[in-house]
């Protein structure tokens, strides 16, 4: 796929598909299976620990990217991408941030808040792009103002933190003052959507709880289980597990000894994303995130069947759109 107005890291992937970090799943293992599938990989810089770690993930991912390119000269490898969380309980930041200058990382997912001008400059100084995730127009505009240099629209249904707008209205809303890149996210989990957020107007599909019922995923088999068994019906959205609000299976929330009817409502001002994390947080480990679309979702696959599953779907939706 190559679209000439996209940053040169964003062009010619397989799939117009961004693979979006994961609490816990997204590994190097999920991450380099996503890559040499031709999509974008990526991973929370937070999901290695110790701190130290980052250094290790980021070394071994890409050492194995590019003894594949070298074996595989004609394959679509897709870049890779950090997830950074932009807050002030994060007291990793500066220094995952500085590891990814580093390894001079393409592509870096800032989140919560806009990111500071030092970390854009730090990142745009090699070359490298920073794509903001934002649940309204108003954290849209100030993510711009910032200086980010695309979008990723957290739409109604998306697994983990997701916003309650429909897609139709973010899209286009933000389409009317951003023409650069933008990746959709909610409840996307077939070639068919991915041809409809571009549709609607954006550039790529944002797709996560996809990759979790998959083997590379570093999640334990009750979870994979769980995704294939569930539907849209058994995700549950609340802000009590982060602070932010979310989406999350019903079961695991049952499992976890709680009401997933009665849940009570979380004190935003304690969100915490530090280094060693609060107890309750360690405690939510088991709380499991999920989108709406896991009712598409029947078997467990591994990351190349399920991206040419998506191809599949992708050319006969256009087939049939006659595109």
């Amino acid at each position: 796929m190559s679209n000439t107005h996209l940053p040169p890291v964003l062009q010619n992937l397989s799939l117009p598909v961004i693979a979006s970090p994961m609490f816990i799943a997204s590994g190097p293992a999920l991450v380099k299976a996503q890559c040499k599938a031709g999509i974008v990989g990526s991973f929370p810089a937070l999901n290695a620990r110790p701190a130290e770690l980052l250094d290790t993930w980021l070394t071994e991912i890409q050492e194995d990217l590019a003894a594949f390119k070298e074996a595989n000269p004609g394959a679509k490898v897709g870049p890779i991408a950090v997830n950074q969380i932009v807050h002030q309980s994060n007291d990793r930041l500066e220094h995952d941030v500085a590891v990814c200058v580093k390894h001079q990382v393409p592509i870096i997912i800032s989140s919560l808040r806009a990111p500071p001008k030092e970390m854009l400059d730090a990142v745009h100084s090699y070359g490298g792009i920073v794509l903001h995730d934002v649940i309204s127009i108003r954290h849209a505009q100030k993510a711009l103002e910032a200086g980010v240099d695309g979008l990723i629209l957290v739409a109604a249904g998306a697994g983990g933190h997701a916003g309650a707008l429909s897609p139709f209205a973010l899209v286009g809303e933000v389409r009317k003052f951003f023409n650069g890149p933008i990746a959709l996210s909610g409840s996307i989990a077939t070639g068919d959507a991915i041809l409809a957020a571009q549709a609607m107007g954006a550039d790529f599909a944002y797709i996560g709880s996809r990759w979790l019922a998959t083997k590379e995923s570093n999640v334990d088999e009750a979870y994979r289980q769980a995704i294939v068994e569930s539907t849209a019906a058994d995700v549950v959205y609340t802000n009590l597990f982060t602070g932010v609000h979310g989406n999350y299976l019903r079961k695991s929330i049952v499992a976890a000894g709680l009401d997933p009817d009665n849940l009570p409502t979380a004190d935003k001002t304690k969100m915490n994303f530090g280094s060693g994390g609060g107890s309750k947080a360690k405690a939510w480990r088991d709380i499991w995130g999920a989108g709406q679309g896991v009712g598409l979702m029947d078997a467990v696959m591994t990351v190349p069947e399920v991206v040419e599953k998506l191809k599949a779907e992708y050319m006969a939706a256009r087939k049939r759109l006659a595109l």
